[in-house]
C-alpha cells in the first residue's frame, strides 16, 4: 500500500484531514459510482452473451466452482441464508467501518488506503460499462443455477432482484457482474487489516474475509469465478495507480491553495510562498521611517510630535547662558 509521509497528518502534503471534508468526498464518489453503475446497463442480449462466454472460458480451463457451491447453498438453508446476509450486508458495512477505523487510529495510512479504494472502484465502473455481464443466477434454468437471494428472500429484506431492498430492485444494475467489486473491496479490507492489525484475531479476519466473500459470491450465483479474479486484478491495478493519483491530487491542491493564501490577510499563521512583488513591497513598508525636520524642530524615529533639539556649538563661540531655574535666587555671575 502506498505510504504517506508525515505521521498524524494523514497526507503526503502534510494537510490535516477533517471528517467533515472526508465524509462528503466519500459519499460523492460512492454516489457517482452507483449512478454510473446504474447507467451502464447495456443491452440484455449482449450481457447474456458475455456471461455465456465466461462460462465457456471456464469450461475450457476446467474451472467449475460455481455449480457445486450453488447446489450446496440451495440444498442447505443453514448455509444459504447466512451467505445471502453476508452478500447483502457486509459489502456495505465492513468497508466503511475500516475506513473510519483507519481515519481515527491509523491516520498516517488513511489517505493512501482511501485513494487505493476509490481508484479501484472507478476502474471497476469502467469494466461495468465496457463489459455488461449477466450473472449466473439470471441465466436460463438449463444452465443449472439457482438464485439463492430469491429462494431465501423471505428471510431477509431483499427481494427477488439482486440484493437491493424489496421493491428497489429496479434501481440496481443486475448486469454489473464483471469485475466483482464484492471480492475487490473484501480484498482491500483484508490487505488493510493484515498490514495495520496487531492481534492474531485481526490477522485471521484479514485472510478469512476475502476468501469467504469469494465463496459467497459464487455460491449465491451472483458472480462467476473469473469475475472474482477480475475483481482482484482491478484492486491490483488500483494499487499501482494510487500513488500517481495522490501526486496529481497534491498538485491540484497546491494550485488552488496558492492564490487563496496570497489573497488571504495575514492572521499569524504561516502561509505558502508569496510572489516576489509582495515580498519586496512588504520589505519596503517595514523599513525604518526617516525623521521629520520642520521649523527648527526635529522628530526622532518613531516620534510623532516634534520638539526643540540642541544644536552643537560652533567652533570659537561662547557657550550661551543657561536660564535660571525656578526657585534659584543665586545670580548667574556669582556662580
Amino acid at each position: 500500500m502506498p505510504q504517506t509521509d508525515a505521521p498524524g497528518t494523514g497526507g503526503i502534503s502534510g494537510l490535516r484531514l477533517r471528517w467533515w471534508t472526508e465524509l462528503p468526498l466519500i459519499l460523492l464518489v460512492y454516489a457517482a459510482y452507483s449512478a454510473g453503475r446504474l447507467l451502464a446497463r447495456g443491452d440484455v442480449a449482449g450481457a447474456v452473451d458475455n456471461g455465456l462466454s465466461i462460462l465457456r472460458v471456464e469450461k475450457f480451463l476446467r474451472l467449475n466452482a460455481e455449480h457445486p457451491l450453488n447446489r450446496l447453498f440451495t440444498d442447505h438453508s443453514w448455509i444459504g441464508v447466512p451467505a445471502d446476509f453476508w452478500y447483502a450486508s457486509l459489502h456495505y458495512l465492513v468497508t466503511p467501518l475500516i475506513l473510519v477505523w483507519l481515519f481515527r487510529s491509523r491516520a498516517v495510512h488513511y489517505r493512501a488506503a482511501r485513494a487505493w479504494l476509490m481508484t479501484s472502484t472507478m476502474i471497476g465502473l469502467v469494466g461495468f460499462t465496457l463489459l455488461p455481464t449477466c450473472p449466473p443466477r439470471l441465466l436460463s434454468e438449463g444452465y443449472g443455477f439457482v438464485d439463492t437471494m430469491a429462494q431465501y428472500s423471505d428471510f431477509g429484506w431483499w427481494g427477488g432482484e439482486a440484493s437491493a431492498p424489496r421493491g428497489l430492485g429496479g434501481m440496481t444494475n443486475q448486469y454489473a457482474a464483471m469485475p466483482s467489486l464484492h471480492v475487490g473491496w473484501a480484498l482491500w479490507c483484508g490487505v488493510v487489516l493484515w498490514r495495520q492489525g496487531r492481534s492474531p484475531l485481526v490477522k485471521t479476519a484479514a485472510v478469512a474475509y476475502p476468501l469467504i466473500t469469494t465463496i459467497v459470491v459464487m455460491g449465491t450465483a451472483n458472480h462467476y469465478f473469473l469475475d472474482a479474479v477480475a475483481g482482484a486484478a482491478v484492486m491490483g491495478l488500483g494499487l499501482l495507480l494510487a500513488r500517481p493519483v495522490l501526486r496529481l491530487a497534491d498538485r491540484v491542491k497546491a494550485r488552488v491553495k496558492l492564490p487563496f493564501d496570497v489573497a488571504r490577510p495575514s492572521s499569524g499563521v504561516a502561509a505558502g510562498p508569496r510572489p516576489a512583488s509582495l515580498v519586496a513591497s512588504s520589505s519596503v513598508s517595514s523599513a525604518p521611517e526617516s525623521s521629520i525636520v520642520s521649523g527648527g524642530c526635529q522628530t526622532s524615529v518613531g516620534e510623532r510630535i516634534p520638539r526643540p533639539r540642541k544644536r552643537p556649538a560652533e567652533p570659537g563661540a561662547e557657550p550661551s547662558a543657561r536660564p535660571a531655574e525656578a526657585g534659584d535666587s543665586t545670580p548667574t555671575a556669582a556662580r
